[in-house]
């Protein structure tokens, strides 16, 4: 970067040499105050001990008086001996803005002498000080002044003493050596500022024509102007240096215009070839076939959610459309999906002919990937009601769908030849994710995911044990779990009693569980889940399982 002004160079002379001028004024300055303030401030802790000190002896002797003629618990007497106190008080005051008062252990005011007259505020602000009940010296807000104090507990009246003077009358002096010390300090900057300036142009003129040249050079694009040489020393060799480095410059001038011509050229191709692809392969994936084009064939194994969704009867949903209007809702369908997934930091894989497979994590993983990836299934039936008020609108038919999804280890890569490839994912996660959106359709649930799925999102978002099964080609059975964005106070009870029922069942307590299911069919009557497990522990209290029984649910395509 080229510096144009020479005032930059005078600031970084500046910069260094007002801080440590700066530094030591104020440190002398601020020694000076805290060595004031802590005279100040030693001679104030005194003073008033001795006052506070005068007085409890006093109410001390006041106290011991009761005592010796038994008239302890005598109002008359006692009042007496408070008010002896309280003159006693008043005739050590040594100014007019002196002030003594006591509280009792309620708070309010049992004795007071001096101008300071205490509001319910600041009577308020002092009642931590009457529970705390020990000696301490401390600043307070009295009679609307700030006043320095002294307080002292004194146990037979149950008081706390407070001995107070005007803060001012005390650090007033202690505030001017502070003032005059700022004084100091913006003088000497004012005056070493100036000198600094005075030097620094001294010091910085020979190189304002040197700049100035430059920046001619610059603004022309004359690479025939010279750099004038006004002095044998560094700056000369500076200029000198910079004269011969022009020759070079003005040599290579033409083949740089070239290369970057050809640059440009090159750039805006390669942008052409990434807009047009983009729409069939995924952004990340360009980014890393232009990056390492070498690695472009290589998969990799790695853990990644799967997303699967179809929209059901789609062959009925298109006999009753016109192919321009079907095509248009399918349009609008997929850019819908297509943007949710996208805002999830998902991928579009591909299109199955109605259906949308994504996946969350490949090529680049994130943090929240099972997250997003239930998000975007349970923010795509959100969507989809939008969509289907646009239909009924245009009397076209509504659209149903249903959403799988699984997170395990899979196989990523460009998969295929030279002549034909597709980035995507493979392996037995793919799979169940699949089945699981087929089961959407004999559960009635419009979100399926798997228990990896669940493990990774249940802190985060309500789920429901829907069941457990066994999918076509599978013997082992998965727990398969469903969501929503947010519950009703009616769909919370139900999903609470339903869990707690689940979880009986599969420990076969069927009794209990059977129990706990008709209760959360009792706040949803029409929920079909509750009534199919219903039917089931009557089926299994009458015929039990055998002990190795796991509850799973084999489960065939329709």
């Amino acid at each position: 970067m080229l510096y144009t002004k020479p005032v930059k160079i005078r600031a970084k002379i500046l910069f260094v040499a007002l801080p440590l001028l700066t530094v030591a004024v104020v440190m002398v300055g601020v020694a000076s105050y805290l060595l004031a303030a802590a005279s100040v401030n030693r001679l104030a802790v005194e003073f008033f001990t001795f006052m506070a000190e005068e007085i409890t002896n006093y109410a001390d002797s006041q106290w011991n008086l009761l005592v010796e003629n038994n008239a302890v618990g005598n109002p008359f007497m006692e009042d007496a001996a408070k008010q002896a106190v309280e003159n006693f008080s008043h005739s050590i005051l040594r100014s007019d803005t002196q002030a003594v008062f006591a509280l009792d252990k309620t708070g309010g005011i049992a004795m007071q002498t001096g101008p300071a007259q205490l509001d319910e505020l600041e009577l308020a602000g002092l009642l931590g000080y009457v529970e705390e009940a020990r000696r301490q010296f401390i600043t307070i807000k009295a009679g609307g002044t700030i006043r320095a104090a002294y307080t002292i507990p004194f146990g037979p009246f149950s008081w706390q003493i407070f001995v107070t003077e005007e803060r001012s009358r005390f650090y007033g002096r202690v505030e001017d050596i502070f003032k005059t010390s700022a004084g100091i300090l913006v003088g000497t900057l004012l005056a070493g500022t100036l000198i600094l300036l005075i030097m620094a142009r001294y010091l910085t003129k020979p190189i304002e024509g040197v700049v100035k040249t430059i920046q001619q050079i610059i603004d022309s694009n004359d690479l025939n102007k010279t750099v004038p040489v006004f002095y044998k020393d560094e700056v000369g060799q500076l200029s000198t240096t910079f004269n011969q480095m022009l020759g070079i410059i003005s040599a290579a001038y033409e083949q740089m215009k070239q290369y970057a011509f050809d640059a440009a050229i090159a750039q805006k191709r390669e942008m052409k070839i990434r807009n047009v692809f983009q729409l069939y392969v995924p952004k990340d994936v360009i980014n890393e076939v232009f990056a390492n084009p070498e690695k472009m064939l290589v998969g990799n194994n790695r853990d990644v959610a799967v997303l699967f969704s179809d929209i059901r009867s789609f062959t009925t949903i298109s006999e009753t459309m016109a192919p321009e209007d079907l095509v248009n809702s399918l349009n609008r369908y997929f850019s819908l999906m297509v943007n949710i997934i996208v805002e999830k930091e998902g991928v579009v894989d591909k299109y199955i002919g109605d259906a949308i497979m994504a996946i969350f994590g490949a090529p680049i993983a994130h943090k929240n990937d099972c997250l997003s990836s239930v998000a975007a299934g349970l923010e795509m039936m959100r969507s989809l009601e939008e969509f289907n008020k646009n239909q009924i609108a245009a009397g076209a038919p509504e659209f149903r769908i249903g959403v799988g999804i699984n997170y395990g280890m899979v196989t990523v890569g460009n998969i295929g030849c030279d002549k034909k490839m597709n980035y995507t994912v493979i392996g037995d996660a793919v799979n169940l994710a699949s089945r699981l959106e087929g089961l959407t359709k004999q559960y009635k649930e419009p979100v399926l995911f798997a228990e990896s799925i669940y493990q990774k999102v249940c802190q985060d978002l309500p789920c429901r044990l829907i069941d457990r099964v066994a999918v076509k080609g599978k013997t082992k059975g998965v727990p398969i779990f469903t969501s929503r964005l947010k519950l009703t106070k009616k769909e919370e009870e139900l999903w609470k009693y339903h869990n707690e029922a689940a979880n009986l069942y599969y420990e076969q307590r069927f009794q209990e569980a059977l129990a706990a299911f008709e209760r959360a069919s009792n706040v949803t009557p029409e929920d079909l889940l509750a009534r199919r497990f219903i039917e089931r522990c009557k089926a299994l209290i009458e015929n039990p399982p055998p002990l190795d029984w796991d509850g799973v649910e084999i489960m065939h395509e329709k």
